[in-house]
């Protein structure tokens, strides 16, 4: 690339808006923000909002908060703060500054709530949830006004302090936003912004027993950060009108350069599910070992599984930011780890279902130690040392009686293949159980076609790989499948009933002694079979497929 040359960034409407606001000087740099609430584990929908709102503040004169809305206690919990501080550094991103808590706001959210007591725009309602309800109206139906509606500005700041202050029970009464009881979209009729909750706070621990409901509290949060362009995901687009109100009711934000929301499509991945109460209800039915299950969309669970940070990132730039739903193919997902194990992993040889094969013409007494390369297009990572001896183990399926056809490239009777990184061998028989089943196979070996094709011109097309049998050492693998045996399981009845039970399967094998000490997580390629890494929870050698060499998910 010449020094002329710049990488152009891709397009999409919010960089488009960004471009807009920067330009018109409405702001001078941006900043955006992460805000999840810690009820649970960040999954690869998280991601897509991670690369966006940090990448955007890399791309752009600008900083990316990573803010907690933490405002219902009841579900939050400090291992979900941690976990998520984790994915996102895994992620490779940092955030600006010091992490920040919509917590560290009550005061200031209290606040503003009684301003808008005072300016009549709130009021302490007494219905119960189910008048409350009935009082709401529906889709078709106006709602009708709360009898305390009209309760004087000095009343509501009474009930709101004793509130504050314990005097009332949960679900006695509510802190309402006075909007529109007719209003043709629901979170504008007279929406909640505090309830009573008596519970632990992992931050602020029993100093509050009121608490701010979300869109009351985000909106505001971004505006106390000086957030200039609030990205959310389009379920919160009728929501825009309510972060709009509030922030435009309070004296402190009613100016142009208040933050400003803007709405993008969420990812929808096939075969598995998004939602984080979905995705508690898997861990909690234990219908999954937890939330770093490498069949989990958690990005934890992508990394037990093996992705990169380098791959998600890929994939989130490769699906795109817009406003159309849609279902995303996982076969996009793993073309991106697909390409960026491919330059990555280092190759090695993983017998998964073994067999033994008996080269007859070696000596029992000799192993014999050859040379194979880390990667076959980088040189620069080097070479390996493998083993060949008299036993050795292949997979099963590489061996068949009778080849069926001409273009058959594994072993069979009578038939030849190359070990890959060794030499030629031909099969010649073999034992069978008292089932018939073979469980051993005898062949001979050229010892002249190590690296170099038979003297005698003789053409060997088929490959197979293979361990020693005296050397390897036993490992487990962990194959994995789709989790739903359906593309979109939340249109189920039942999504539990969708569940794979194919999802997982365990097999015994063999890998090369080398793999004894392989660090946990580490990528590889287990030639033939797929991208593996080390399963990073298990004592004993256990490796996790990633995704397979090629794409299954279209046939």
């Amino acid at each position: 690339m010449s020094q002329n040359e710049t990488v152009e960034k891709p397009t999409n409407f919010i960089r488009n808006i960004i471009d807009k606001d920067l330009s018109t000087e409405l702001h001078s740099a941006i900043q955006t923000r992460f805000p999840p609430e810690p009820n649970g584990y960040l999954h690869i929908g998280h991601a897509k909002s991670i690369c966006l709102n940090f990448g955007l503040a890399q791309d752009y004169p600008g900083q990316c908060n990573l803010r907690f809305d933490d405002t219902n206690p009841a579900k939050e919990d400090l291992e979900y703060v941690e976990s998520i501080k984790k994915d996102v550094q895994w992620l490779g991103f940092e955030w600006a500054g010091e992490i920040k808590y919509s917590s560290n706001y009550f005061p200031k959210f209290y606040q503003y709530a009684v301003e808008l007591i005072n300016k009549g725009l709130a009021y302490v309602d007494f219905l119960s949830a189910e008048e409350t309800r009935e009082y709401r109206g529906s889709l078709t139906e106006a709602g009708k006004n709360s009898p305390y509606r009209e309760t004087t500005p000095a009343e509501n700041l009474a009930h709101f302090e004793k509130m504050k202050a314990g005097e009332y029970q949960e679900g006695e009464c509510v802190l309402r936003a006075k909007i529109d009881m007719a209003s043709s979209f629901m979170c504008m009729r007279d929406p909640t912004i505090y309830r009573i909750k008596f519970a632990d706070h992992h931050q602020t621990g029993t100093e509050w027993c009121i608490y701010p409901m979300y869109d009351f509290a985000h909106c505001i949060s971004d505006a106390i950060e000086e957030i200039t362009h609030s990205l959310c995901t389009l379920e919160f687009q009728d929501n825009r009108r309510l972060y709009d109100w509030v922030l435009d009711s309070l004296v402190d934000f009613n100016k142009p350069t208040r933050p400003h929301q803007y709405e993008f499509s969420r990812l929808n991945l096939a075969y598995t599910v998004m939602s984080k109460r979905k995705l508690h209800q898997l861990v909690d039915d234990k219908l999954v070992t937890g939330w770093n299950d490498p069949r989990m969309p958690t990005i934890s669970g992508l990394r037990r599984r093996g992705y990169t940070p380098a791959s998600l990132r890929s994939f989130a730039e490769r699906i795109g930011i817009s406003k159309v739903d849609s279902m995303t193919e996982m076969s996009i997902l793993e073309a991106a780890v697909r390409d960026d194990l491919n330059v990555a992993a280092f190759r090695t040889m993983g017998v998964l279902d073994p067999i033994k094969l008996v080269i007859e013409n070696y000596d029992a007494d000799e192993i014999e130690t050859l040379q194979a390369p880390n990667h076959p297009q980088n040189e620069d990572l080097g070479k390996r040392s493998i083993h060949f001896g008299k036993t050795l183990y292949i997979d099963r399926a590489d061996f068949i009686e009778t080849a069926p056809n001409k273009k058959w490239k594994r072993l069979a009777v009578g038939k030849e293949v190359r070990l890959r990184n060794a030499y030629v061998v031909l099969a010649e028989r073999f034992d069978t159980d008292d089932a018939g089943n073979i469980t051993t196979i005898y062949g001979t070996y050229d010892k002249d076609t190590l690296g170099k094709n038979p003297e005698d011109g003789r053409k060997v097309k088929g490959v197979i790989h293979f361990v020693e049998a005296s050397t390897a050492q036993p490992a487990e693998f962990h194959l994995y499948d789709r989790l739903f045996t359906v593309e979109n399981p939340v249109k189920s009845d039942n999504f539990e009933e969708v569940l794979n039970p194919n999802s997982l399967t365990v097999q015994q094998g063999f890998v090369e002694p080398g793999m004894a000490e392989a660090p946990k997580e580490q990528a590889y390629q287990f030639e033939r079979e797929g991208y593996f890494c080390r399963d990073s929870e298990a004592d004993k050698l256990v490796f996790n497929r990633t995704v397979g060499l090629r794409d299954t998910w279209s046939s």
